[in-house]
């Protein structure tokens, strides 16, 4: 049941992503892992994977073990390249910014933020002593560090999840930090994995975004990437609006990071960054039939292109599967323009593809509810599905996993424009999950499943009206 092109750890667990760094014409992908996962051990170090296109990843082992010393495991931080020598490790250090928790060296072992440091690369770490660069006794959730170099003023700054707000801080040289701010939110549940970046939108503006991973299922939301856009003046975030955004409607889309997008001449392009998610959700951890099958537990969701791009009421990220994907195509089905009224099921069956679209009806159809959209990995008897398309009642796009294998039965949903009768579609499915990226990735939604081997059927919907499936090509992938 291992995946065909969506990256999976080699053997036994992994979870959070860690922002991916840039270093000698490749991407150095790190993430928790656990070796000792499927004999009950516990504990996760960081393991390294390498990229130049975001869809092939090299395996390149462990490189920080876990409990090296006597301040716990590794949990989530983040990389940083330490091109002006500001720690002391040496011009061009990989720096590691890491949340660890002992009773040994943090009372009630409460997390603390401690410095590794590299100077092979990022293929191995040491710890830059036994005592935190960053400590608070009377935060008891306090980690995930996410730093990053400001430009302006001219030192480090990081943002921490700390319960229901993010905590900011500065630093000249990485390893004494300081207290300079705050974004408090009570409604979204605990915060964690937060990001900041600057990013260029398609106009030519410039915007700062704040993102961590939120759960507000609680208010009828997501519990995958919130984000805000706004002003940074270096110790405080402004947003443009209260509401946050969200990367991903679905169920799985967890611990997601992004990163900026290079040349191979290094140079970052503001205007392009890379997200990648943990295919995975802690209601339901360990919950997948590739523990027996395959040996393994921990799935991301492909890597998403994210561009600013400007909408009514602001600014927002559109995301669309990374622009190498489709070089991995092993076979095309260009079937053109299809004409559906009730369904249509199609001759093709696949297990791994990508299919787009775009969905045109009759916008002064009659006023009464409109299903427009797919039935995938579908049994020969269609008892069992994953059901992905248009509610145009809602309106809404939404993804359905309720009648295929999958961890927690459930549909999820997100708003679209239906006024022009006309939307672009885009679908990626692979042995355990469906992605669906709606208006050119102006929404997306993930989930896990799992579906039997000989469950991928694809059937074509158009319920209440007729629908046009305008282009409709599926390409079947395969990646190493």
């Amino acid at each position: 049941m291992r995946p065909r092109y969506h990256f999976s750890v080699p053997d036994n667990w992994k979870n959070d992503p860690q922002r991916p760094i840039f270093l000698h014409g490749e991407y150095h992908y790190y993430y928790l892992y656990n070796r000792d996962y499927l004999s009950g051990g516990i504990g996760t170090s960081w393991r390294r994977a390498t990229t130049r296109d975001h869809v092939t990843f090299i395996d390149q082992g462990v490189a920080i073990e876990k409990f090296t010393n006597g301040n716990g495991d590794c949990w989530s931080g983040s990389l940083v390249i330490d091109t002006h020598n500001t720690a002391g490790y040496g011009a061009g250090a990989v720096i590691a910014l890491v949340t660890q928790a002992s009773v040994d060296r943090v009372p009630e072992g409460r997390q603390a933020q401690y410095l590794w440091y590299s100077t092979d690369g990022g293929r191995s770490f040491r710890p830059g002593g036994d005592d935190p660069v960053l400590a608070d006794a009377d935060i008891t959730d306090f980690r995930d560090p996410k730093v990053i170099w400001d430009n302006i003023r001219e030192r480090w700054f990081m943002a921490l999840a700390e319960g229901d707000r993010l905590g900011f801080y500065a630093s000249g040289n990485l390893t004494t930090w300081w207290r300079v701010g705050q974004f408090a939110r009570d409604d979204l549940g605990l915060l964690e994995c937060p990001d900041i970046f600057e990013m260029t939108a398609e106009d030519g503006s410039s915007h700062w975004v704040l993102g961590v991973s939120a759960n507000a299922k609680h208010r009828g939301l997501p519990a995958t990437y919130a984000y805000w856009t706004g002003t940074f003046d270096g110790s405080g975030f402004v947003p443009d609006s209260q509401e946050p955004r969200w990367l991903d409607w679905g169920f799985d889309f967890y611990g997601a990071v992004t990163y900026s997008h290079h040349a191979p001449s290094g140079e970052v392009d503001p205007s392009l960054r890379h997200a990648i998610g943990w295919a995975n959700f802690w209601d339901y951890p360990h919950n997948t039939p590739t523990v027996v099958a395959d040996g393994y537990n921990g799935d991301d969701m492909i890597v998403r292109d994210l561009r600013l791009v400007r909408e009514r009421g602001g600014y927002a990220l559109a995301s669309t599967p990374t622009a190498a994907l489709p070089e991995y195509t092993t076979r095309v089905h260009d079937l053109g323009d299809l004409e559906v009224a009730g369904h249509l099921d199609l001759d093709i069956r696949a297990a791994a593809y990508d299919l787009t679209c775009a969905i045109e009806w009759d916008p002064e159809a009659p006023d009464h509810p409109v299903d427009l959209g797919f039935d995938l990995c579908r049994a020969e008897g269609g008892s069992r599905f994953v059901a992905a398309g248009l509610d145009l009642s809602g309106p809404c796009a939404y993804l359905d996993r309720t009648r295929t294998f999958n961890p927690t039965r459930g549909r999820t949903h997100a708003p679209f424009d239906p006024s022009t009768g006309r939307v672009t579609i885009r679908l990626l499915v692979d042995r355990t999950s469906v992605e669906l990226f709606v208006d050119n990735g102006r929404s997306a939604q993930s989930h896990r499943v799992f579906p039997l081997a000989g469950d991928d059927g694809i059937r074509l919907r158009a319920r209440g009206t007729t629908a046009v499936f305008r282009d409709l090509t599926i390409r079947e992938l395969s990646a190493p």
